[in-house]
């Protein structure tokens, strides 16, 4: 039976209603600081945790609950004669219900312009050694950190008079998924503060639930998308979704390698993607002339992909989007018009994402899971160094073939290995991603391109292990090539450049993606 409850919230939602219901059920209620306060000027009896423990509260609040007729209260084992013999010697009552809620630790470093001392002195300490205590004798105590729980737990006592041992171990289990979340927001924000870049011997991650899903990659997986706390400028989980139906799972995994190609660029830019691999980018004066080009690059592919723009939508792109299928437009805004046209279809997706060009900061962990592991690495932030180009032909590459060079390997870096793009004028021409052979991958890019190809630049996200490629960009008509260089056989691909009068760039920085 319940017969005291200990509440300490430092959010305070629902809290003066459900501590009501306890006293009319005749459970004493033991409170502190500003939730004892809360309670007492809404006409609730409450004690005062100093007046259990004999200890009046010191430290500027620091110390109020790290006591023993607190915690004994909380972990003695009603069932074990030896313990309660104890409590009764130490005249100690016990605590059957712990309801409390942690310092907002979170919503200080979130903050912004926050200060280090801020942060730390909203590291709770009495409400996670409370709570682990009673999550501990889970048997003995429930324990409630969720408001949403208020109302299923008096609906339990009200039907049975207790709370089953059930319910209690489901309510310990929230417990320590919320320490466990609170303390790795602590040691995440403790290591950034540091300044310094490094992999701990122990990685522990925490992310929040953002939806459930339908479904996952396939009809048959489940899937729920996460959302990692702090910063998510620029990222898909930071996107303001004006129209259309819920994202699905390849949604937002197709929008994020979208959203990381369109970083690359400063000038107005739209990519189009599908299935995770670019299949028309493109660049221009002005946003309109930039989705033709990107349309026009591919405009098979195109059709029910993404497609995302750094610039605003307008009446006339957003009319010229509507022409064909679209799953989803991302754009740092739109205009009154462009909405209006874009939302004329019930189930497009409009995003909007304010931040868009953001950089995703230095640190950022770039993780694929393994079954039993994990991998973890830096964020691929690098294209090219423009001081380490180095033409190792004897043909050189024209102002404007450099400029496409570099777009080119802005295309390939965010297209799946191994890859092979061409482009011109600023426009993805073909792009062939993901084949076990880079001289099929090429054979793939040239097809797409088709006669564009002549006077097309190719860009490749690792070395030329062959000429092979060479041969078949001097017969597709292709005069520049950009790749990182480093195979054995280097000087093989040179010289077939040579052969054929194509200029060739070494970067000396590989792109794969996998």
């Amino acid at each position: 039976m319940i017969k005291r409850a200990l509440i300490s919230v430092s959010d305070k939602t629902g809290i003066i209603g459900f501590a009501r219901e306890l006293e009319k059920r005749g459970i004493e209620i033991i409170s502190t600081g500003g939730t004892a306060k809360t309670l007492m000027d809404a006409g609730i009896k409450v004690v005062n945790v100093s007046d259990i423990t004999g200890f009046p509260e010191c430290l500027d609040g620091r110390v109020k609950t790290l006591h023993p007729k607190i915690h004994a209260g909380l972990l003695a084992i009603r069932s074990d004669e030896e313990h309660m013999r104890q409590l009764k010697e130490l005249n100690i009552d016990t605590i059957d219900m712990v309801v409390i809620n942690l310092y907002p630790f979170k919503e200080t470093i979130l903050k912004d312009n926050v200060q280090l001392e801020e942060a730390i002195e909203n590291i709770d300490i009495g409400g996670p050694t409370m709570l682990r205590a009673a999550a501990k004798n889970y048997q003995d105590v429930v324990v409630i950190v969720d408001p949403s729980d208020y109302d299923a737990v008096l609906k339990e006592m009200d039907e049975t008079g207790d709370v089953s041992v059930k319910t209690k171990f489901k309510l310990a289990y929230k417990v320590f998924e919320l320490t466990s979340h609170y303390d790795t927001l602590i040691s995440k924000y403790m290591k950034e503060q540091l300044g310094e870049e490094f992999f701990p011997e122990n990685l522990t991650l925490t992310f929040e639930k953002v939806q459930d899903m339908r479904y996952g990659e396939n009809p048959h997986q489940k899937a729920v998308f996460y959302r990692e706390v702090g910063s998510n400028s620029g990222c898909i989980s930071s996107a303001k979704q004006l129209h259309g139906k819920e994202l699905s799972f390849n949604n937002i995994n197709d929008a994020n390698g979208a959203l990381d190609l369109i970083k690359e660029f400063d000038e107005p830019t739209v990519v189009a993607v599908k299935h995770a691999n670019p299949c028309g980018v493109a660049s221009a004066d002005n946003i309109y002339d930039a989705y033709i080009k990107a349309y026009e690059a591919d405009p098979v592919s195109i059709f029910g992909g993404i497609i995302v723009a750094n610039r605003e939508i307008d009446e006339r792109t957003a009319s010229e989007i509507n022409k064909i299928f679209i799953e989803i437009v991302i754009a740092p805004s739109y205009t009154k018009e462009a909405f209006e046209i874009l939302s004329q279809k019930k189930n497009i997706r409009i995003l909007q994402l304010d931040n868009i060009s953001a950089k995703l900061p230095e640190g950022t962990y770039d993780m694929k899971k393994v079954a039993g592991g994990l991998l973890v690495q830096t964020y691929n932030n690098q294209l090219i160094n423009m001081d380490d180009l180095r033409c190792v032909t004897e043909k050189k590459p024209t102002q404007d073939e450099l400029e496409d060079l570099i777009f080119a390997m802005k295309v390939v870096k965010h297209s799946k290995s191994n890859g092979i793009a061409l482009a011109r004028n600023k426009q993805s021409l073909g792009v062939g991603p993901g084949q076990t052979n880079r001289i099929m991958a090429a054979r793939i890019a040239i097809e797409y391109a088709g006669e564009r190809s002549k006077g097309a630049v190719m860009a490749s996200d690792a070395f030329f292990p062959f000429p092979d490629c060479v041969e078949a960009a001097a017969k597709a008509g292709i005069t520049a090539i950009i790749q990182p260089g480093g195979s054995i056989k280097d000087q093989e691909s040179i010289d077939a450049c040579n052969k054929y009068g194509i200029a060739m760039i070494f970067t000396g920085i590989r792109h794969f993606k996998h």
